[in-house]
């Protein structure tokens, strides 16, 4: 069974400044259970899980996860497991990519990677509080070291926690502090002394350790001092991050296997709303007036953008837009511009086009939530049916479907019609479901497809393309919405586990029916294979449903769509829903995991909220703006690793904190991400919390009695995974849009001499009064004014402080 984790790391949230740093990066696993890890200045995180793929050596994933990381981070690790129903999984090898591996492959990092055994001596993280110090003596100077404490040492011990201690070695001599029992976040504050000799090389060398009574100590960490550099500093005090022990020469490995990746970096500073202000009302403007014209800027985009890099456009643009309300106008700009240079009506929409990746991303971002309320009812049934369905009769094997007596094997004949039924039942509930959809649809989603019915219809008014604006429709709402979804449900967010062969197989038939419905009684709807002609009366009959609901769909007047937009404005837009386990125990009653009770919570911009079922009234539990915090617990608090605690304040202004447990990793990171992303704002935010719970007289983390002690952590408010269902960044979009005109800015100069050289020749405009009415000269100014802004923040805020410059988000 091999799985994949992803362990991610964080830096200290830093104080808010008007200049942002945003590091993240996306990977793609195609090729065992995998985790993914980023290691940073000072501890490791798992980020997330991919499914579990059983019983297989040759592993597939497909997935792709987006992570925003801090700027001091300095390796990401990929963990391939075994995952054990009963025992701890196994660690099969790992891949570690450092920051200066990315960054030598600014497109990416592709291919095959070799695991590489994990070395419990070189699995280290945290970091270690130290005072060092010259001090005279009555023959020679001492060397004095005080170790004060300890914070996100690695678990050793399968309690959650370690039985830390130090050692500190200098000149032949070696000095113990005293053990911490069960805990990663120790405090010793003892101080140590050796004498100096001067000129010696010798350096000192401060290693943690985790205790065991039976077993041999486990390594937790070292750092070695130069002392002749501390003899000249005469002091030096502060938090340093704990390295593995590289001095054991790595033995010869067996071939643990190989994990293809596809692992890219981005670096970007944001800068404030104001400088970006300019470059959104350029590109906003010419969204509403809608001409075409050689100089329009948004043709140009789709020009000088290239194909590897026009998804990526094409859903920054969208989301720029959706923020400024301008989403529909955008695609309607973009049907016109395809519109006007299709000829063929049988090749409308099916390029990739500017027009179809940004549609693709619009139904993404905009109809998701819709998509999860069709179609999750059947993706579930599938998966839980597990039904063996197959309409090939080259591919039937009999033997998998079992007997359909007491005495009798089923036929061929038998499998191929029961098939056949199985599929007729599935593709017949889901256009039921669309059908009953109508008013279920998103306001903008169902004015964008009247927009795109229309103008096909405009562009093709013949009678012989009267089913030309419908097939516009499905092209992307079945073809590259539906279908997609049917076919790959994790991917969508609708399943949290791959689908199984036979049920891949029955998702994979179900796909190509919605695709022939989709078509709308062409030719290219008739079944090309032989053995699809069972379904092709119900395909037929759900042509005519389909149609039925596209009328419906596009017959949204104006009026209707201000409506529904401003009922949806009144209610807070919903960030993230699903059961969890709330911690129910008050007081000193005792801390344990069966102490959860199940509840169905919902996140919206105002408040988390909870309610026995998702039918049931909602209530209160944490408004909003009272969040400071959003955090992780300790394995060992509740003997789970997947519970996280949420730090607020009551009405009255006292502290609380309510812990809720989640499913996997995965959910939990997602819950993490979803709160930091909302109260990332909030006044009061936490910058140290604790990782344990106060039970009886102490912190379970740092054994410290006041219970209104400082944090023994660091928060890492700004760590976020992306999801589809993120809050807009308007100036990440924005500054996004400014990157990749960059990138292309030299084409955009020449394009523009080149109109310039045109009709009325003239020379190019060199500041602001001159590029007036020339949207192009007016762009590149801007461009200019940007570049100018970035130049100044980084000399106003430079990067030797990144954590003064870290907004991570998603």
């Amino acid at each position: 069974m091999e799985t994949g984790l992803i362990d991610a790391a964080c830096a200290p949230p830093g104080a808010e400044r008007t200049v942002r740093r945003n590091n993240w990066w996306w990977t793609v696993v195609s090729g065992a259970r995998r985790i993914i890890t980023e290691q940073s200045s000072c501890s490791r995180e798992w980020r997330g899980r991919t499914a579990t793929v059983w019983k297989t050596l040759c592993p597939f994933w497909g997935e792709e996860y987006q992570v925003h990381l801090p700027p001091t981070f300095h390796s990401v690790a990929f963990y391939v497991m075994d995952e054990d129903a009963l025992s701890r999984d196994d660690v099969i090898g790992k891949v570690c990519l450092t920051r200066d591996t990315l960054a030598t492959h600014p497109k990416g990092f592709s291919g095959w990677a070799r695991l590489m055994e994990v070395d419990p001596d070189e699995e280290v993280q945290g970091e270690i509080h130290l005072r060092l110090e010259v001090v005279p003596g009555t023959r020679a100077c001492r060397l004095r070291c005080s170790v004060l404490e300890a914070r996100d040492l690695a678990p050793k011990d399968r309690n959650g926690a370690s039985d830390p201690f130090v050692r500190v070695r200098y000149n032949g001599r070696m000095q113990e502090t005293s053990i911490v029992k069960k805990s990663c976040y120790p405090r010793w504050n003892e101080t140590f002394e050796f004498e100096l000799e001067e000129g010696a090389a010798e350096a000192l060398c401060v290693e943690a350790w985790d205790w065991d009574l039976v077993s041999r100590n486990d390594f937790l960490g070292k750092v070695v001092f130069n002392v002749q550099r501390l003899w000249a500093a005469q002091q030096e005090e502060g938090w340093f991050r704990l390295q593995p022990d590289q001095s054991k020469r790595r033995r010869e490995e067996g071939n643990l296997g190989s994990l293809q990746l596809e692992v890219r970096l981005r670096d970007e500073t944001v800068l404030p709303s104001g400088c970006y202000q300019p470059l959104v009302q350029l590109l906003c403007r010419e969204v509403k007036l809608g001409t075409q014209g050689p100089g329009q800027l948004i043709p140009l985009i789709e020009e000088t953008t290239s194909t590897e890099c026009r998804q990526d456009v094409a859903t920054t643009l969208l989301k720029l837009f959706l923020g400024q309300g301008l989403a529909k106008d955008f695609l309607d700009l973009l049907f016109q511009l395809e519109l006007g240079r299709t000829n063929e009506a049988n090749t409308l929409f099916r390029s990739n086009s500017l027009a179809s990746k940004s549609m693709e991303s619009f139904l993404k971002v905009a109809g998701m939530r819709y998509l999860h309320g069709v179609l999750g009812p059947i993706i579930d049934k599938v998966f839980e049916e597990k039904k063996y369905v197959e309409l090939d009769p080259s591919k039937v094997e009999v033997k998998d479907v079992g007997c359909s007596g007491l005495h009798r094997p089923q036929t061929e004949a038998e499998v191929l019609e029961q098939s056949a039924q199985t599929l007729r039942s599935h593709l017949g509930a889901l256009l039921s479901a669309l059908t009953r959809s109508v008013r279920a649809c998103p306001a903008v989603v169902r004015a964008t497809f009247r927009q795109l019915f229309r103008r096909v219809r405009e562009r093709f008014p013949s009678a012989q393309d009267e089913n030309l604006p419908f097939i516009a429709v499905t092209s992307f709402l079945c073809l590259r919405f539906i279908s997609p979804a049917i076919m790959a449900p994790k991917l969508f967010h609708l399943r949290e586990r791959h689908a199984d062969a036979r049920t891949s197989r029955t998702l994979l038939l179900l796909a190509k029916a919605v695709q022939n419905v989709g078509n709308m009684d062409t030719p290219a709807s008739r079944a090309k294979e032989a053995w699809m002609e069972p379904l092709q009366p119900t395909v037929r009959q759900g042509v005519a449903q389909l149609k039925d609901f596209i009328t419906k769909l596009v017959d949204i007047q104006e009026k209707e769509e201000l409506d529904l937009q401003r009922t949806l404005s009144l209610q807070a837009p919903l960030v993230k829903e699903g059961p969890l386990f709330i911690h129910r125990t008050k007081g000193k009653g005792p801390l344990m995991s069966s102490s959860f009770k199940k509840l169905y919570f919902s996140l919206t911009t105002e408040a988390l909220s909870f309610a026995k079922t998702p039918s049931s009234k909602k209530s209160t539990l944490i408004k909003l703006a009272n969040i400071r915090a959003a955090e992780k617990v300790e394995e060992k608090s509740f003997s789970s690793s997947h519970v996280m605690q949420v730090i607020y304040t009551d009405d009255v202004g006292r502290p609380q904190t309510a812990y809720l447990q989640c499913k996997c990793v995965n959910e939990l990171n997602q819950w993490l991400s979803a709160l930091r992303k909302v109260s990332i704002n909030n006044t009061g935010l936490l910058c140290s919390y604790h990782p344990g719970v106060f039970r009886g007289d102490k912190w379970s983390c740092c054994h410290q009695r006041d219970k209104t002690d400082l944090g023994c952590d660091k928060t890492r408010s700004r760590v976020t995974l992306q999801e589809w269902n993120d809050p807009l960044d308007h100036d990440l979009e924005a500054q996004l849009i400014y990157r990749h005109l960059l990138g292309v800015e030299a084409t955009l100069r020449e394009k523009h001499q080149q109109l310039r050289a045109g009709p009325k020749t003239g020379a190019v405009p060199t500041g602001p009064g001159e590029a007036l009415g020339d949207p192009l000269a007016q762009l590149l100014q801007v461009l200019q004014d940007l570049r100018e802004a970035h130049r100044a923040s980084l000399a106003g805020f430079p990067r030797s402080e990144p954590s003064r410059l870290l907004e991570l988000q998603t």
